[in-house]
């Protein structure tokens, strides 16, 4: 791919041709084995409940995982109050969780009635920074969420270890990551517990659901019990609180195809995102790609991790050049809001966040709270690549190089193109 030459068209933005011709490959990606078996759901009359295909896709998602159990659930926020839950978080507990990730890793459990306490992340992978969870630790913490975020896997060596020093429960958060793994150990299955969603635009999907991975029995039952409208696995009433978290059959007809091909996926796309990683190395510019940590032996990738910098941009704006890619029909996008900023969350609503009925003395300052690696990330230089890019074939991620290298080569040009927009307001 060192040789592609490209034409410096005009950007798109400005009015030119993309470059990106080849269209992303479609997601989700549904196989005809769904769509008999679904047909085969729908007249059986079982469509929850414990069915065939969930005990199926159960049994086979925890060998993927390398886990003792796989539960499933109703969706990737339910699992991670489960998951708490069951590893003895109780109101007034402290849950450490980092300050960049979907606004429901801290949701779900302010839920259970913890405090959540955010900390900054690794500016390399934008996941929790381990110095910054063990500065957070109270008499009160009592578990650590890693999230494994977008294309980067959290530092479980010092996570783990950090977590036995100090007696802490880790509840992995895997919503982006099925499949990953840390020295051959998979994702969802070094902590305590992992959490998943199968939300629709996860590599694994079944539109909603989600799924709790665990090696102990304890933890097992308890997950079951809450899910399972208080029930244990062996049919007994449990001798706590459960819910009705259940999935239905014919998401895990869904999760269970996707299972069957997420493998090749997976390999698809780490081969791709080391040619697009060696390409934007070869061609230099202001975007690059997060360095892998040696000790991840399998990424999964939500998305693509990408790093911006301002200083080789000549002017232009993170979001300005995520703007020019997107014309050129690169699906770029920006990491989410910091979660004490994100206004999908709104923490201090007083007619529906949980924040204001606590004890402030016993809460972190969300209002005034600044996390300077997370802020930098969010607003300045933190990009990322959707996932089905990386499943195209050759010409496709051809295309895609060609874009960006046609981005960097029009960097003047598209400086003075969002200068007059900024001056006419």
């Amino acid at each position: 791919m060192a040789n592609v030459s490209v034409e410096h068209a005009r950007p798109a933005v400005l009015g030119g041709p993309a470059a990106v011709t080849i269209p992303c490959p479609f997601w989700p990606i549904v196989g005809s084995r769904e769509q008999d078996w679904m047909a085969e759901v729908v007249r059986s009359g079982k469509w929850s409940w414990l069915g065939e295909h969930e005990q199926a896709f159960c049994r086979d998602f925890a060998e993927f995982i390398g886990a003792k159990h796989a539960l499933c659930l109703s969706n990737g926020t339910v699992t991670i109050q489960c998951a708490l839950q069951a590893v003895g978080v109780e109101p007034g507990h402290e849950v450490i969780v980092p300050g960049l990730t979907w606004v429901a890793s801290a949701q779900a459990a302010m839920d259970v009635g913890a405090n959540v306490v955010l900390v900054d992340i690794d500016p390399e992978t934008f996941c929790i920074d381990p110095r910054a969870v063990e500065a957070a630790i109270t008499p009160r913490t009592k578990a650590i969420m890693p999230v494994h975020l977008y294309g980067c896997m959290c530092d479980m060596d010092a996570i783990m270890e950090i977590a036995r020093k100090h007696q802490l429960k880790v509840v992995e958060d895997v919503a982006h990551q099925h499949g990953s793994q840390w020295r051959g150990t998979g994702a969802g299955a070094i902590g305590d517990v992992g959490s998943f969603s199968f939300q629709q635009s996860k590599v694994l999907t079944s539109g909603e659901g989600g799924g709790v991975t665990c090696n102990d029995d304890e933890v097992y039952e308890v997950v079951y019990a809450l899910k399972q409208v208080g029930w244990t696995p062996d049919g007994r009433p449990a001798d706590h609180y459960g819910h009705n978290y259940r999935i239905t059959e014919m998401q895990c007809v869904l999760l269970r195809g996707g299972l069957s091909r997420i493998a090749e996926q997976t390999e698809t796309r780490e081969r791709n995102a080391r040619l697009l990683a060696s390409e934007l190395q070869r061609i230099g510019g202001p975007l690059r790609a997060a360095q892998r940590d040696s000790r991840i032996t399998r990424q999964a990738y939500y998305c693509m991790t990408l790093h911006f910098d301002p200083t080789l941009a000549r002017g232009v704006t993170r979001d300005q050049y995520v703007e020019a890619a997107c014309a050129e029909g690169l699906q770029l996008g920006t990491p989410y809001a910091p979660v004490y900023r994100n206004k999908l969350l709104n923490l201090y609503d007083e007619r529906t966040s949980p924040i204001p009925y606590r004890d402030p003395a016993t809460m972190q300052n969300y209002r005034d709270l600044r996390l300077p690696v997370t802020e930098k990330v969010c607003s300045d230089t933190g990009v990322v690549l959707n996932h089905a890019h990386l499943l195209g074939d050759g010409a496709h991620m051809r295309q895609i190089v060609q874009a960006i290298e046609k981005v960097n080569s029009n960097l003047g040009a598209l400086r003075a193109h969002f200068g007059d927009q900024a001056a006419r307001g």
